[in-house]
């Protein structure tokens, strides 16, 4: 069955884990009847929980697609992590969708990751609505939580749906565009009747503000309001819809999403006043590099960006692509111009949790996959004709923040280790793994504990391969602190036939920091040959990389060659590169050498409860605060940090707050290590050159 572009809505389900987000999209998916009942995450049984990981740890690791049709419209509905170790699967819901509804506990309100994902949001500037879920929880308090979203996130949150009741009294809920109560019936899906006697003067409050919030959406409505005194609910639904696109309003619903309560009312709001992904942007980077805005539409040839890959044990790889431009269908023989390679995809699908539905095409603005592509991976620019220069701009992932170095027990077991780990790179492109030369470890780095534990773990359980972990070692560098004055260094050798003569004199400085490295040829009157500089420059760059003090490369220094001599016979590039490092190392000696640590930029979301313990913490680690964020019951604190202090910091945090605390950091810059920290690093690359021996 196809879809047409206008009857399309693109929803991203997102929020901090354990709000209900996949039970939610379970309870969408039984009122739309594409199954015959909703499931808990306990059971072990929903649609979008499915991998054995999920199953086990009851929470949601992979952004899961799901197609539903309600009222002659489609939802693509992606359910998304609320861990932050899996930020990169909610990315591509993000990337995928033209709108998000933030799931929020009736009782604790804005979260840690409910703060970040909102910031996410903000930068994309996605229109977003947000369900008050589990308001049959003890304590669940609808105008409290309604307040910390106010002073959390300063928007203008407009409720559409209150509730009738809450805690174990919650029976129910009251549309208020509607003007209608929906409480759960027999077969166990709401169904409407009247609004009790005595909700009716808070109903009526809420009302006349969603009407005052609904007539500032056009000017129109709000010279109607003054002439009439209300709007209808078409009004209504047109001045949410037009305050939603900009962000000048967010519409607010509620709920229990495992009894079932609150569903029809979101439906119908995302049927109806949700953005359709016609006329909406997206990025492409044309072949000079330059970004251009581009425009979903029906007309031209077919367009999609991959937006996710997963390996399916039954299906093989299946190819999550968001059509921009077109319509693709089975025969449409799609281009990546990255690879200059083509291919027919054979047969197109929807998607409902694991289950793949084959559909006629993917409309522009669609959501479907692929299957089994050999041009396709996440990122990846599919396009109709093969004239198409430009690409789509690849999603944006944050920085991973832990890492471990990993090894196998013997050279066969690394092989199989390393084979799996580069396949989990295809899938999870928030998952790193590289040798590191400097430090000559193999390390896989990740978005936390959590994210790089499974994993591992799961390579470990497939492969039969014991993987040992450490810490891995911190990538110092390098550098001097004041100029070396001249260093000279002669290269000779003699031992039979043509010897190796080189001398070279040269100075050395230091550089502001980030500079790397620079070279100046000033000698005058030809002691040495033209050919001979590239020798030079190439010994100086080896004895940078080789290091001085502990075998970390050298930065930041300007290099002045002052002057040479060369012999007409036993000269020769080879000559002149050894003794521009021996001059090197000399003028090196001279010049106060120094380690250089790398500093990182470090962003802590805490509750309030734990700000002294944390400031405390960051002090011990030797780090400066840069300032904090109040964030209602929530603070922001960014730091500077060394990043020798921070390797284990995923588990410190978890520890100091009960495991609510979040993180994140990126590098920032490199300042000079000295003192007895300096001295035990030198100490550790000198006992580890002595046991190579």
């Amino acid at each position: 069955m196809s879809v047409v572009s206008n009857d399309l809505r693109n929803v991203a389900i997102i929020g901090h884990n354990g709000t209900g987000k996949t039970t939610l999209v379970e309870q969408l998916l039984f009122y739309a009847n594409v199954i015959p009942r909703a499931e808990n995450v306990s059971s072990g049984k929903t649609v979008s929980d499915y991998t054995d990981e999920e199953i086990a740890h009851k929470i949601s690791i992979h952004a899961s697609l799901a197609s539903l049709g309600w009222e002659g419209k489609t939802l693509n509905i992606i359910d998304t992590p609320g861990t932050a170790g899996f930020i990169g699967e909610t990315i591509c819901g993000f990337r995928s969708c033209e709108s998000a509804v933030m799931v929020v506990d009736a009782r604790d309100g804005a979260q840690i990751e409910t703060i970040k994902l909102w910031r996410h949001l903000d930068q994309r500037n996605k229109p977003r609505a947000v369900f008050i879920n589990k308001m049959d929880r003890d304590r669940a308090d609808y105008t409290q939580v309604l307040e910390n979203l106010r002073e959390t996130f300063k928007a203008n949150f407009v409720p559409v749906v209150i509730p009738i009741g809450s805690g174990k009294d919650f029976r129910g809920t009251i549309n208020l565009i509607e003007d209608i109560a929906y409480m759960v019936g027999q077969d166990g899906k709401e169904g409407e009747t009247e609004i009790p006697s005595d909700m009716k003067d808070f109903e009526e409050q809420y009302r006349n503000d969603l009407v005052e919030n609904a007539a500032e959406g056009a000017d129109d409505l709000i010279e109607k309001y003054f002439d009439e005194g209300t709007l209808s609910s078409e009004d209504i639904r047109r001045g949410l819809r037009e305050g939603m696109e900009d962000n000048r309003v967010i519409p607010v619903f509620c709920g229990a999403s495992e009894k079932g309560i609150g569903i029809i009312s979101l439906l119908n709001f995302i049927k109806n006043n949700f953005p359709k992904p016609i006329g909406k942007t997206d990025w492409i980077i044309n072949e000079d590099g330059s970004e251009e805005e581009f425009t979903i539409t029906e007309e031209g040839p077919a367009a999609a960006v991959v937006f996710k890959t997963t390996i399916d044990q039954f299906s093989g790889k299946l190819s999550f692509l968001k059509v921009l431009r077109g319509v693709i269908k089975g025969d449409t023989e799609l281009y990546n111009p990255h690879l200059n390679r083509k291919e027919r995809s054979g047969k197109v699908f929807r998607l409902v949790g694991k289950k793949l539905i084959e559909t006629d095409l993917l409309a522009a603005g669609d959501i479907g996959v692929i299957a089994k592509s050999n041009i396709a991976s996440t990122n990846s620019t599919l396009v109709e004709g093969s004239d198409t220069k430009f690409q789509f701009k690849p999603l944006a992932f944050p920085q991973p923040i832990y890492s471990l170095a990993i090894s196998a027990e013997d050279k066969k077991s690394e092989v199989k280790m390393n084979e799996a780990l580069h396949k989990v790179t295809e899938e999870d492109l928030t998952f790193l793994i590289k040798y590191n030369e400097e430090t000559k470890e193999n390390v896989v780095a990740g978005m936390g504990e959590l994210h790089l534990n499974m994993i591992l773990d799961k390579v470990r359980e497939k492969q039969k391969v014991s993987i040992i972990t450490r810490l891995p070692r911190v990538a110092y560098r390098e550098t001097i602190t004041k100029k070396s004055g001249i260093a000279e260094y002669s290269h000779k050798k003699q031992s039979g036939g043509h010897g190796q003569y080189a001398r070279v004199l040269i100075e050395i400085e230091p550089l502001e920091r980030g500079a790397y490295y620079s070279f100046t040829n000033a000698i005058k009157g030809g002691s040495v040959s033209k050919g001979y500089i590239p020798g030079i420059e190439k010994g100086l760059h080896e004895m940078m990389e080789e290091g001085y003090l502990a075998g970390y490369p050298m930065m930041d220094i300007g290099i002045t060659l002052i002057d040479g001599k060369e012999h007409p016979v036993d000269s020769s590039e080879m000559a002149f590169k050894l003794a521009a490092k021996g001059a090197m190392k000399i003028a090196v000696e001279k010049a106060k050498p120094v380690l250089l640590e790398p500093i990182m930029l470090l962003s802590v979301y805490i509750e309030n409860d734990y700000l002294g313990d944390i400031l405390s913490d960051l002090s011990s680690k030797r780090g400066r605060v840069l300032g904090q964020e109040d964030m209602g019951n929530l603070q922001l604190v960014k730091a500077q940090v060394p990043q020798s202090e921070l390797l284990n910091y995923a588990i410190d945090l978890k520890s100091m707050t009960s495991g609510t605390g979040s993180f994140e950091m990126e590098f920032d810059h490199y300042e000079p290590l000295s003192g007895k920290l300096a001295d035990e690093v030198i100490k550790t690359y000198k006992d580890s050159l002595v046991d190579e021996e």
